[in-house]
């Protein structure tokens, strides 16, 4: 008997409907932390930008049918009383769509305010088509009518502000909606709809083998997690410059330049190149002060922030979890990438005679509002120093491993001095304290941030990892690590980093832990972890008290961690 390979069930609300390489998703959402009723194709190709509004209908009246939604990795489908409707990707630019009983209306999701934006539409007589040309993605979608008849055409050719697009009907119809540039030839079907559907199944669940091979019923949520990897993957386009995973197909569709770090590393065991290209995708941006990008998307680089410097302990594990070891040309361009990375830290970010770095605003952290910055924004910080050793020791790692023994000994007498200082300066007896580069002040919260450098596991001295990990329980609750102690008066429920858990910040914590000797405690942190993604899915971040998923509900980076841990939970179980 053949395996089912449909894959998890899902709600379009929380994770969008797409395939792996497209630049495209289909959703709910209209623009930045808005929702509609209504599915969209939502494009993420010159920003975030819901193009085409796909609204079944009722037969007797032509108003809005009330149907229900329910997707899995292949297919996406609407039923109501008078029939239903399903939509499958057939390839990265092109879903097919098929209805019976139910016409669909397929327009412009926003109304054009003036004949020079928005979306333009017309009748292509060449193809025997429909096009919407839209001015904010700087794409055409093209519709071909495959079987049944248009029943209504409106605003073809029309400027300024009017509705335009096409109903399809018929006891049965079928279509394709195609994503290009400026032209191709008349669209042909490859293949029957039933035959798109199992190749799109087929695509993912192989996806799911090579990336989960462990799965079982003591991880419930691996196939759930790796369809959001999956599925938020695009292929090479604009200044993204490899197969990227973007954050997520909701809002956050870009890669910042620490998430990619979680990415990699749950992908690196069964899709090792789609993993060392999400680890090399912001280098490819590096600046000439050997900076990484804020972030990067389709068509934009930010500059204007860092992310903290967490790429040599990602290196390091990396390299383990490969299935083959990186060869030489390999060890010498993430060499020489991290170096250029780190002297920008040792250079642009430590101050005249300051033995440290330091941050310049809570985004350069990655913890953008977390209380540690409330003092002030330029400061030196534990975390920053801790991650930084990390990266000279990985860099002494790769310099032995390139027979360079001089910079070896210069990466590794730089990673003590830095610890030393760190310790010196910013250790008071009992806890790491901030100072504001400006004024001198120090100071310590009860952000989590605060007990990050935790993340030196066995680098640090057993005594200060022993009153850190103490420090870390107080943070637990019944869903995992707050980041803001939740009996601090700051704490925030929804408070981005005053208060959620986070996946990155579980993930670096509990790997310092574990590698510190803290097993228990890095064991029920993980056991919280794994328990909240599986109750309330991979959201970007989660009410600490509740678990209830907030912001963005299809982060990769939450799947990335769910991953790792349950992975890394069942290798220690199986002994």
């Amino acid at each position: 008997m053949t395996a089912d390979r449909s894959g998890p069930a899902f709600s379009v609300h929380d994770i969008p409907f797409s395939t792996y390489g497209s630049w495209f998703g289909i959703s709910p959402v209209l623009a930045e932390k808005r929702r509609a009723e209504d599915l969209h194709l939502v494009s993420h190709q010159n920003g975030m930008h819901a193009v085409l509004s796909l609204v079944p209908l009722a037969p007797a009246t032509g108003e809005r049918a009330e149907t229900l939604i329910e997707a899995s990795p292949g297919l996406l489908s609407w039923t109501g009383p008078d029939g239903r409707g399903d939509l499958a990707y057939e390839s990265p630019d092109t879903v097919r769509l098929r209805g019976a009983g139910l016409p669909l209306r397929i327009s412009a999701a926003a109304r054009t305010l003036t004949p020079f934006s928005g979306t333009y539409f017309y009748r292509e007589p060449a193809a025997d088509a429909y096009v919407f040309t839209s001015y904010e993605t700087g794409r055409r979608y093209r519709v071909t009518v495959l079987s049944g008849s248009v029943t209504d055409l409106f605003g073809s050719q029309a400027l300024g502000a009017a509705d335009r697009g096409l109903t399809v009907a018929g006891d049965s119809w079928e279509l394709a909606v195609e994503e290009l540039d400026t032209a191709r030839p008349p669209y042909v079907p490859t293949a029957v709809f039933a035959k798109v559907v199992e190749a799109a199944r087929n695509s993912f669940a192989d996806f799911a083998d090579r990336v989960a091979p462990w799965r079982s019923s003591a991880t419930p949520a691996a196939e759930l997690a790796a369809y959001v990897l999956w599925s938020a993957t695009v292929r090479p386009a604009g200044l993204v410059t490899r197969p990227g995973v973007l954050m997520s197909k909701h809002w956050m569709d870009k890669v910042w330049s620490w998430d990619h770090c979680f990415n990699a590393l749950a992908l690196a065991p069964g899709c090792p190149e789609l993993a060392r290209d999400q680890f090399q995708l912001p280098f490819d941006h590096q600046d000439e002060s050997g900076a990484l990008p804020d972030s990067v998307t389709h068509s934009e680089v930010l500059h204007n922030f860092v992310k903290p410097p967490i790429h040599g302990w990602t290196s390091g594990l990396l390299r383990r979890r490969l299935p083959a070891p990186p060869d030489r040309a390999e060890l010498t361009v993430t060499y020489e990438r991290l170096a250029r990375w780190t002297e920008f830290w040792l250079t642009a970010r430590r101050a005249p005679g300051a033995d440290l770095p330091h941050y310049q605003h809570g985004n350069d952290s990655g913890w953008d509002n977390a209380t540690t910055f409330d003092p002030e924004r330029v400061v030196v910080t534990a975390d920053l120093a801790a991650f930084l050793v990390l990266q000279l020791r990985e860099l002494a790692e790769l310099a032995t491993l390139l027979d360079r023994p001089d910079e070896a000994a210069r990466w590794t007498r730089v990673a003590e001095e830095t610890q030393r200082a760190m310790l010196d300066q910013l250790w008071t007896g009992d806890r790491f304290v901030a100072r504001g580069v400006d004024s001198g002040d120090t100071w310590s919260t009860a952000s989590l941030l605060d007990l990050v450098p935790v993340v030196l596991g066995e680098h640090l001295p057993p005594e200060i990892g022993a009153v850190l990990a103490d420090r870390v329980e107080a943070h637990l609750t019944p869903y995992g690590l707050a980041t803001e102690r939740p009996d601090s008066p700051h704490y925030l429920s929804d408070g981005y980093w005053r208060g959620p858990i986070w996946a990155p910040a579980t993930i670096l914590v509990e790997d310092g832990l574990r590698r510190g000797g803290h097993h228990r405690l890095a064991d029920e942190i993980s056991a919280r972890f794994r328990a909240l993604c599986e109750a309330h899915g991979f959201a970007e971040n989660f009410d600490a008290l509740t678990g209830t998923g907030l912001r963005d509900r299809a982060y990769t980076w939450t799947a990335a961690a769910y991953l790792l841990l349950a992975e890394a939970h069942l290798r220690r179980d199986a002994g």
